[in-house]
């Protein structure tokens, strides 16, 4: 596994709220199915509804001691790579929480947790951009 990360993705209550917020520091979201993307230099801040976060990753949505609200993401350059991801991060001690499979949005993903139960998606969405370097290009969604 490279050493990067992708995409932070917050699980919010009030996705309009929340996009406000960060608007409101000057952030400029586009919006896609109910998702606010923001590109924040090389890798991308998401915010999503927390209940649907929660199910994305296999976990529930428990407000003490459970989901924390967060998701990480790390992308890679293929379907096959991962799924050695995800083995990898199982032989390491983490739990795939959610096997990989191709999304109802067409991109083919998988979730693990680490020993301490934070949720890392690993995705191979041909849609974003990884440069040489791994960072992350969001497209242009031709939204709002």
């Amino acid at each position: 596994m490279e050493q990067r990360i992708s995409l932070v993705t917050l699980g919010v209550t009030d996705l309009h709220r929340a996009r406000t917020f960060y608007e409101a520091l000057g952030w400029r979201g586009q919006e896609v199915e109910e998702t606010v993307f923001f590109q924040a230099s090389g890798l991308a801040l998401v915010l999503w509804d927390r209940g649907k976060l929660a199910a994305d990753c296999g976990l529930p949505d428990e407000r003490a001691g459970g989901f924390g609200g967060i998701a990480l993401a790390h992308n890679v350059r293929s379907d096959g790579e991962v799924d050695e991801v995800l083995a990898a991060a199982e032989r390491a001690g983490g739990t795939v929480t959610k096997p990989a499979a191709t999304s109802a949005l067409g991109f083919y993903s998988g979730v693990f947790t680490d020993p301490d139960g934070h949720p890392w998606e690993v995705a191979h969405n041909p849609g974003f951009t990884l440069a040489e370097d791994g960072s992350l290009t969001l497209p242009d969604f031709g939204g709002s």
